[in-house]
């Protein structure tokens, strides 16, 4: 779901946070983002269940340290995607009939909406890819590879999230990497 929601969201809104809002008078556009903007609710549900699946994979071997990093990473990144998503909705209802080029509102709420999300929540997501890889990597519950999988992806999110936007992908790509690999994993040892 995360991944439908980046898509459609980069596929109507300009990356631009400084955008007149022209995209908004196209109601194809206007659709798709309201269909992503619903869809969130449902990712970060499905994100908080992920995160209680790492930490049952991790079971006894969990260190206070890191999954004190490990929660409030992940917390703090669906916090700033509930926020965002709920600014853009905002804006998505409030300039239903009009332009909002010159609009202090829109510029102001676009501006907080793009910070929540690009500039804090995807560095948390990054942060949690790192605390993660780092778990995974000296609880031995991953192989080394999806570990340096979440370290590179972390790392490349955490410094270019501000110039590429598709960079946002990484995350639920790397999240989808870690749960497939954790569901092959219980099922071998379950044989």
């Amino acid at each position: 779901m995360y991944i439908i929601t980046l898509i459609l969201v980069r596929l109507s809104v300009p990356a631009d946070p400084r955008d007149p809002g022209v995209w908004m008078t196209d109601p194809a556009r206007r659709y798709w983002v309201s269909i992503a903007l619903n869809l969130v609710p449902f990712t970060g549900i499905a994100f908080l269940w992920f995160m209680a699946v790492l930490r049952n994979h991790i079971g006894l071997l969990e260190d206070k340290f890191f999954a004190t990093v490990f929660l409030g990473s992940g917390f703090l990144h669906v916090a700033m995607l509930f926020a965002s998503v709920a600014v853009a909705r905002v804006l998505l209802d409030t300039f239903a009939s009009e332009i909002p080029s010159q609009s202090e509102t829109y510029r102001f709420g676009r501006g907080v909406a793009y910070a929540l999300i690009t500039t804090f929540g995807m560095r948390m997501a990054a942060v949690f890819m790192f605390v993660t890889s780092t778990i995974g990597l000296r609880t031995g519950v991953f192989v080394r590879w999806v570990s340096f999988a979440g370290f590179t992806g972390g790392l490349v999110l955490l410094l270019f999230i501000t110039t590429t936007a598709w960079v946002a992908l990484l995350f639920p790509v790397w999240a989808l990497l870690v749960s497939t690999y954790i569901l092959f994993a219980n099922d071998r040892s379950s044989q």
